[in-house]
């Protein structure tokens, strides 16, 4: 048996049976998989998303949860990259049980060595924030890790979140990009700056006039990660003629793509979950990125955006970092650590 956090109804987070603890039996490995006793965790908005009210009700016992660390502690027979003893980081797939228990099977070809430098609880903040901003700038934005695209410009939009965190200094510190970010409080206005954002501008104004007040009226790329489609005419008219945007947020209504039609410009989706949840055959590139990150963490080119340790892993502990998350203002990543 094994600690766990999970739900059986989708309810408000306000209510305690939101998220309950729970005993539940202890999973083997197989096949590709690692079985991971988890050490720490981090909540983003999808677990919020995933954990919204509706009428379903489960009779098995949902388990959320996609960012954690810890140390493997039994393999699969197939294997090949991890062995017992590993510390390893990485945040999962999300159809399968997720990182909110004592221990999980994860696929070896999404989890990366965990940063040498790193305790667990700072390197649990990092997978799915970096895997998504990675995959958004360089392979959806199709911009230069190696700054073959130095100096041009890119709008971060959200950007003291935990994919802006990470994302503002890939852009700045690999790519060598002008980095504008969004934050609109004195404290995410600092913390935006001190990972490495060249202006801020105030996302709740209109950014392309907010844009033009700081003479960079057009940029080349635009990274959204908060409400497309409050901002998608804004956007539109401040991207670059062959200019590309990514988003990361679905939109509740459809958005008019032909804004984007004159310029020649790219709409993008990025969807960290794409690889695991499709089995894709560059799946095991996950576990190379994050291998990547691990090592630019080593050598002091990128920080760990842990803002909140909360201990131990637990529902009521559970419960109060899903509501700051839904109240929408968390800077960095809000992370748990150590079960009781």
């Amino acid at each position: 048996m094994m600690n766990a956090v999970g739900l059986y109804q989708y309810l408000p987070i306000e209510n305690e049976q939101s998220l309950v603890d729970l005993q539940i039996d202890r999973p083997n490995p197989t096949g590709n998989d690692l079985l991971v006793n988890v050490r720490a965790i981090s909540v983003n908005p999808v677990d919020t998303k995933v954990r919204a009210p509706k009428n379903d009700i489960e009779s098995i016992p949902r388990i959320l949860g996609w960012d954690a660390s810890g140390e493997v502690i039994a393999i699969g027979p197939d294997v090949e990259s991890y062995a017992v003893g590993d510390q390893v980081f990485y945040a999962g797939d999300i159809t399968r049980p997720g990182s909110n228990s004592e221990y999980q099977l994860v696929d070896e070809r999404i989890v990366g060595r965990m940063p040498a430098q790193l305790n667990y609880a700072e390197a649990a903040a990092l997978p799915l924030t970096s895997i998504t901003a990675w995959e958004a700038l360089f392979e959806r934005l199709g911009i230069s890790p190696h700054d073959g695209d130095a100096g041009k410009s890119i709008l971060i939009i959200g950007g003291a979140g935990g994919v802006g965190s990470i994302a503002i200094q890939l852009a700045k510190q690999l790519a060598k990009l002008h980095v504008i970010a969004t934050a609109s409080r004195l404290e995410s206005v600092a913390w935006v700056k001190k990972l490495g954002a060249d202006q801020v501008v105030n996302h709740r104004n209109a950014l392309d006039k907010e844009l033009g007040i700081i003479a960079s009226p057009q940029v080349d790329y635009i990274f959204c990660l908060n409400n497309t489609g409050q901002h998608w005419s804004a956007m539109a008219n401040a991207i670059a003629p062959q200019g590309r945007i990514c988003s990361i947020v679905e939109t509740p209504e459809p958005v008019d793509l032909d804004l984007l039609k004159s310029k020649s410009a790219t709409f993008v989706w990025e969807f960290m979950f794409t690889r695991s949840m499709y089995q894709t055959p560059d799946m095991i590139e996950q576990q190379r990125l994050l291998t990547s990150i691990a090592k630019l963490i080593d050598e002091g080119q990128l920080v760990t955006t842990v803002n909140e340790v909360i201990r131990p892993i637990n529902a009521e502990n559970l419960r109060k970092a899903h509501a700051s998350i839904e109240q929408g203002n968390t800077i960095g990543k809000v992370i748990l650590a150590d079960w009781k």
